[in-house]
């Protein structure tokens, strides 16, 4: 089952996904890590999604990585006793916290924590940006403000505030119970919604403990504003454009994208582009141009992995979306200016042990040239350092941890194997050269340069790099 790409795909479970029969059809196509969205079904429903998720694993020999996402916090206006109300552009509109049903002059806006974070002069942006409206006096439980920019506000429609940092925590008590089931049921991927701040990536981490990578969601400009604070706290990152998009000037989205990739690269850290990557897939069978040109670009970048939404949850093409995404990557990186790009957000070595092995066996493999690098890891950090390279060949991971081998399936060109840890460097050769060639990895003739921390069976830094040639086999 080996990937002919490095840039990994992330499909989202849905209505349209969930069944036995499709969840193969979309490994097959191409998907890498399954996503399971926790604003959507029941404790019951993510459980039997992730049991079939495991049987597809033993069916099909490979590790595959399972997202939980959290939903975090929904600000919401309240309903109105129509179900809906038109805005015009320049009228007042008030925003308050009774719970009586709203009209054109107000609404309830049941979230105490916006009002204490308003000032006059402040924006709010209703139904995805598509209502702007502008506070001119506000309190303890009201906002008085003139629409900006009006249209048709209906019943529970969301709420953004750009460059406004809410005293909020990015988990709600729904998301402190489904993190608790998700780690329970042993998925080991946490995408945490709404952070805004370092201090939200404290909490979240100290209610994990260790027992999952955590995955930052960036959709909030403040949380850009602390970026290198917020990476170097997490796992992993995810580039959510979605309210980003809606709290940003378009223009500026493009450049906060780079910016994010960037950052992750130069610590190492995976980095996931996701939100309407295909969207027009859920109804047609084939992307915009556009669509397929925002997918490569997020490739050339250097991003580890690009994300599908409702484009596979309830889209009408989900294996054809897969499909499509991977063609996307497989072309832009066999692009012969895909290797300049790439080296363009190159992150620099630094100046440890670790990352000189590293490094010398990232050159190791285009001077030679070799068919993969190899790293024998516990915690995955071996075979992560080799990532952060961008090597121009394939990475064979080998760790004795499932949960780890689980969550390097999103990795950049890392292929996860599971095997134990081995006593003695010729066994451990005699391994690589077997996964190497059994998998289409190498043939004979091929090098293969493997690294790995010594003494084995501790969490010992890389510290050592070897060459190994495939013997010809004997005719």
């Amino acid at each position: 089952m080996r990937r002919l790409r490095q840039t990994k795909i992330v499909a989202t479970i849905g209505p349209a996904s969930g069944t036995d029969e499709m969840l193969e059809r979309l490994f097959r196509a191409g998907t890498d890590v399954f996503r399971f969205n926790f604003s959507h079904g029941t404790h019951a429903e993510h459980a039997a999604q992730l049991q079939r998720v495991r049987a597809l694993e033993e069916r099909v020999g490979r590790p595959i990585g399972v997202l939980a996402d959290l939903q975090g916090p929904k600000l919401r206006v309240g309903r109105f006793a129509n179900g809906k109300v038109s805005l015009e552009t320049g009228q007042a509109f008030r925003l308050d916290l009774s719970a009586e049903p709203g009209s054109a002059e107000r609404v309830q806006l049941p979230h105490p924590e916006i009002f204490a974070a308003l000032h006059p002069g402040a924006r709010l942006l209703l139904d995805d940006g598509r209502l702007c409206l502008g506070v001119t006096a506000c309190g303890a439980d009201f906002a008085d403000t003139q629409v900006v920019a009006g249209g048709t506000l209906s019943n529970n429609k969301g709420v953004n505030l750009p460059n406004v940092v809410l005293d909020v925590s990015p988990l709600t008590e729904k998301d402190r119970r489904d993190l608790e089931f998700a780690l329970e049921i042993g998925i080991s991927l946490i995408a945490l919604s709404f952070v805004q701040r370092p201090e939200d990536v404290e909490e979240a981490m100290r209610l994990i403990n260790g027992r999952a990578h955590l995955i930052s969601k960036l959709e909030k400009p403040t949380a850009i504003d602390k970026l290198e604070e917020i990476v170097d706290l997490t796992d992993g990152v995810m580039v959510a454009r979605g309210d980003l998009g809606v709290e940003l000037p378009p223009e500026m989205v493009p450049a906060i994208q780079k910016r994010i990739i960037r950052t992750c690269r130069q610590a190492g850290k995976p980095v996931i582009v996701a939100t309407q990557m295909l969207e027009s897939m859920i109804t047609a069978p084939t992307p915009t141009r556009a669509e397929a040109s925002d997918v490569a670009n997020a490739v050339y970048e250097g991003a580890d992995g690009v994300m599908l939404s409702g484009e596979t949850a309830v889209g009408q093409y989900p294996v054809e979306a897969v499909s499509m995404m991977d063609r996307i990557i497989r072309h832009s990186e066999n692009d012969p200016a895909y290797p300049e790009l790439l080296n363009a957000g190159q992150a620099k070595p630094r100046r440890t042990t670790a990352d000189t092995i590293t490094e010398s066996a990232s050159r190791a493999s285009a001077t030679l040239p070799a068919a993969a690098i190899v790293t024998f890891t516990i915690s995955g950090v071996t075979a992560l350092r080799a990532s952060r390279r961008r090597p121009l060949v394939p990475i064979l991971a080998f760790t004795p941890s499932l949960w780890i081998a689980r969550n390097l399936a999103g990795a950049w060109g890392i292929h996860a194997v599971l095997a134990e840890m081995m006593d003695d460097h010729l066994d451990m050769d005699a391994l690589a050269v077997k996964v190497a060639t059994d998998e289409n990895f190498a043939k004979g003739g091929d090098h293969l340069i493997i690294t790995t921390g010594l003494p084995l069976h501790v969490l010992s830094p890389t510290n050592v790099m070897r060459l190994v040639q495939i013997q010809h086999e004997k005719t």
